[in-house]
């Protein structure tokens, strides 16, 4: 970690996602000596390689912007590159890597035969014409294309980047290859897209959460249930856990979060969808279109009393504070459906209190599974159900699971599923890459 601070200051999200996972597997790590004369740990916390490149396009009023653009392709020893492309004006090489790196371990979770990478650019696409964002799209892929491959490296959506964008960057790299190939994931349904798969993050965390109930002899019945967001992923969560009998009482956005004591139904989410697509990011008109609902400004939905809380928005979203003030509200279990939602001194506060705490890379690794799955359909030239998708999803995050029970079950029967999950996606890239050599 010293040696990695001082290559790269200043990279607080990266550093802080290597040394959550250096900290989990130093016992597994010390106890195989050949990780160590392979230097695994050296190799593994690199990127393979970083691209930069310049994007520059033309809005509508034909004035040139210009835009920075990143792929990070950070380990292919199981199979090709695979992450999202994430368009948000936060995004940097800090936030890019820290993904990337995560990604790795996460799709090695899965147990398809994907490696971890990350992509984006510091363009905002909100409040932006269906042209401009066109524009955009088809400069940064005209940048990334020489780089990715159906069997090199998989880009997919991520925040800001939805099937809009998938269309526009696929429609380019198209005219560029002058070929049709599963080169991206998330397309449209009607041009090879897998079905759930916008839900599928949401759906899969939830079904991860539910395993860590039924480990506990719990159900999601009669449970409150606390989720921040309100895209994509807060909507997978709510339809799931609403399906499995919880009720989910908040959303959240950077205005403040909205308090539904009733819950939010299939009328609701839909709502939510629209507003989403119409807006930036606001949440406080549910508040106006459902007068039973409560809008609390400037505030995070982890005040609210609740069983579970899924943080479900974004990274270092949930703090040390929020744990606790969680744990004196008498919540039961916390699962990270973000991306590194939660601050290392609040999962610290919630094992300290033996809460239950699933870590993004297990919890929402349902979303680049079926992205995995759409791979397969792409390239067997066939669509599966509904039904056949999500129960593939099913299977594969009840694995995950287990493996979390398997690695992270300390000897009080307390699971850490933190740890649970980084030696078992460890372990799996760390024997890889022994297996091909030192490249």
């Amino acid at each position: 970690m010293t040696n990695l601070e001082t290559k790269h200051p200043g990279e607080k999200e990266y550093l802080q996602a290597v040394h959550e996972v250096l900290e989990s597997i130093e016992s597994i790590y010390n106890e195989n000596p050949q990780y160590e004369s392979a230097k695994i740990i050296e190799r593994l916390v690199e990127p393979d390689r970083v691209l930069t490149f310049r994007v520059s396009w033309l809005d509508d009023d034909e004035q040139v912007h210009v835009n920075l653009g990143y792929r990070i392709q950070f380990n292919n020893a199981i199979g090709p590159y695979k992450g999202g492309i994430r368009l948000h004006p936060s995004v940097n090489l800090s936030i890019l890597k820290f993904l990337g790196f995560e990604q790795t371990f996460k799709n090695a979770l899965t147990t398809l035969p994907l490696g971890g990478a990350k992509g984006g650019s510091d363009f905002n696409p909100k409040g932006k014409s269906d042209t401009e964002i066109m524009r955009f799209c088809q400069a940064f892929m005209l940048e990334l294309w020489r780089i990715i491959g159906p069997n090199t490296d998989v880009p997919a959506g991520d925040i800001g980047t939805g099937g809009r964008e998938i269309g526009y960057m696929y429609g380019m790299y198209k005219k560029l290859k002058s070929e049709n190939t599963g080169v991206l994931t998330g397309k449209g349904l009607n041009w090879g897209g897998s079905l759930i798969r916008p839900e599928a993050t949401g759906f899969g965390a939830t079904y991860f959460t539910n395993e860590m109930l039924v480990s506990n002899n719990d159900s999601f019945k009669g449970k409150i249930v606390t989720v921040s967001g309100f895209g994509n992923v807060a909507w997978g969560v709510a339809l799931k856990v609403t399906e499995l009998g919880g009720k989910v009482v908040t959303i959240s956005g950077p205005d403040g979060y909205i308090y539904d004591e009733k819950g939010l139904d299939a009328d609701k989410i839909d709502y939510l969808l629209a507003l989403r697509a119409s807006n930036n990011d606001i949440v406080s008109p549910y508040a106006d279109e459902f007068p039973e609902a409560i809008f609390v400004p400037g505030k995070k939905p982890w005040e609210v009393k609740c069983d579970i809380a899924m943080p479900s928005a974004t990274q270092n979203e949930l703090n040390g504070e929020d744990a606790a003030q969680l744990i004196a509200n008498g919540v039961k279990y916390v699962a990270e459906v973000s991306n590194m939602g939660c601050t290392p001194e609040a999962i610290e506060v919630l094992h300290d209190a033996k809460i239950p705490f699933g870590p993004g890379k297990a919890v929402n690794a349902g979303g680049v599974g079926v992205s995995g799955l759409e791979m397969s359909q792409n390239a067997m030239k066939l669509n599966w159900t509904v039904d056949e998708v999500d129960a593939k999803l099913h299977h594969m995050m009840s694995s995950i699971h287990m493996a979390c029970i398997k690695f992270g079950t300390e000897d009080d029967g307390y699971v850490n599923y933190v740890k649970g999950a980084n030696i078992a996606g460890f372990i799996k890239v760390a024997d890889a890459m022994l297996d091909q050599g030192i490249v």
